[in-house]
């Protein structure tokens, strides 16, 4: 087993240190010890992974500080939260305590947005509006507005230190962030937006997460949905965006697996939303449900 003292060691190679790093990690229970190791490594040298991994194949010298990093992580504190940064889709967001990591998995309810965005633009909409509900880091809006510069893009955010890294993160991007609560933000863009995406909380009361990662440091009002079943500001979710959407226009919202079936059959019955579908992740789970908002717009 290896120890912090171990990393300590005056002298010691780069290659050696990200491979006892690794161990230290993998006898932690990190879920990717190697790829982990190496990102705190690049972290303080910054030189890439592509050329990290060259230099260890060499004699370089272990950067100064990274038993302190990798001991950190040991104790399961998140990566982005060591190295202030999550990286999303072509984006580098700033992270830490009191926002929700953005997940690799949410990138492909981006692309949705994306292709239905970019659809518009081909249909002669000049400049398509779309809002995020419950941005948290802003990596749904700052990534549909680096990818798709022809939006209009906003986004709505409560919690006042998620605001604060969103603000961040969007503000060079042209996003036009609000603190709010998605389920009445926005009143007097009622009927004006041609896409509304949520990824809000979802996870119900009892089902305290597995990862020390997400349970101990994902903020809590970021994960759970409310009320026993975690539906309550999905269900918000929906009716906020049956209220911000103009007739035709398009929702996209994440969830839990587990939650497809009903959020579909919600969706269907309130009689408002046409082509309900069901949209897997790369990992092949039932990971978003799109709607398209009935013409009539009524009940």
């Amino acid at each position: 087993m290896t120890s912090e003292q171990d990393l300590a060691q005056p002298g010691q190679s780069l290659g050696d240190a990200v491979r006892e790093a690794a161990g230290l990690l993998a006898d932690a229970g990190v879920p990717s010890p190697r790829v982990d190791a190496e990102l705190l490594a690049d972290h303080l040298l910054g030189v890439g992974l592509g050329r990290l991994r060259s230099m260890m194949l060499g004699d370089a010298p272990a950067p100064e500080g990274y038993a302190e990093l990798v001991a950190e992580r040991a104790r399961r504190i998140p990566l982005q939260h060591i190295t202030g940064v999550a990286h999303f889709r072509y984006l580098q967001l700033a992270v830490g305590p009191g926002v929700f990591i953005p997940r690799p998995e949410t990138e492909s309810v981006v692309q949705l947005v994306i292709d239905r965005l970019r659809e518009l633009v081909w249909a002669g909409v000049a400049r398509p509006k779309v809002v995020d509900l419950g941005t948290g880091s802003g990596a749904i809006a700052g990534s549909v507005a680096h990818e798709v510069p022809e939006a209009e893009v906003h986004a709505v955010e409560f919690s006042e230190f998620a605001h604060a890294w969103a603000a961040k993160n969007l503000q060079p991007l042209g996003v036009s962030l609000i603190r709010g609560d998605l389920r009445d933000a926005l009143p007097e863009l009622n009927g004006t937006f041609d896409v509304v995406v949520s990824n809000p909380p979802y996870i119900p009361a009892e089902a305290i997460p597995n990862e020390p990662e997400v349970a101990l440091h994902d903020p809590p009002e970021a994960l759970y949905g409310g009320g026993a079943d975690g539906m309550e500001l999905p269900t918000a979710a929906a009716a906020s965006a049956a209220r911000l959407l103009v007739p035709g226009g398009y929702f996209v919202m994440e969830h839990a697996e587990v939650q497809a079936r009903w959020i579909a059959a919600m969706l269907s019955g309130t009689g408002r939303w046409t082509d309900v579908t069901t949209h897997l992740d790369l990992n092949g789970k039932e990971r978003a449900t799109s709607a398209v908002l009935a013409m009539s717009g009524a009940e």
